[in-house]
C-alpha cells in the first residue's frame, strides 16, 4: 500500500499550482529522487527545449558529433602524423606520443574484421 497522497504544490516559474500525484511520487522514490519538483509540467518542457533537451539524461556526452559544444565553443582538432600510411589526420584529442595514431581510413580499416 502506498504511504503517498496527492500534493498540491507551487511552480517557482509561473507561481501556478499543480499537482504532484501519487503515481510520480512513487515513481521518484524509484528513481531515488529525494526532492519534490519546482516546476509544473509546462514549465518544466519548456526549461527542457531551453537547454535543447527533447526530453531527460542529458549529460555532457549527450549529442555527441562535432558541432558547438557547450558554451558555444566548436571542437579543437590537433594534427598528427598516421602511424599506417604516414598522411596527416586531424584527430579530436591531443595525441600522447606514446601510441600510434591514424588518419580515419586507415582507422576505419583497423576496426572492421577482416
Amino acid at each position: 500500500m502506498s504511504t503517498f497522497t496527492d500534493k498540491q504544490l507551487k511552480c517557482i516559474e509561473c507561481s501556478g499550482d499543480f499537482t504532484y500525484t501519487v503515481a510520480e511520487q512513487e515513481l521518484h522514490q524509484s528513481l531515488g529522487y529525494q526532492n519534490e519538483p519546482k516546476r509544473c509540467t509546462p514549465c518544466r518542457e519548456a526549461k527542457r527545449q531551453r537547454k535543447g533537451g527533447a526530453g531527460g539524461g542529458g549529460g555532457p556526452r549527450a549529442g555527441g558529433g562535432s558541432g558547438p559544444r557547450e558554451g558555444g565553443a566548436p571542437r579543437e582538432f590537433f594534427a598528427a602524423i598516421c602511424g599506417e600510411c604516414g598522411k596527416e589526420a586531424q584527430l579530436p584529442f591531443k595525441p600522447r606520443g606514446d601510441r600510434p595514431v591514424y588518419c580515419s581510413d586507415c582507422f576505419s580499416k583497423k576496426r572492421t574484421p577482416m
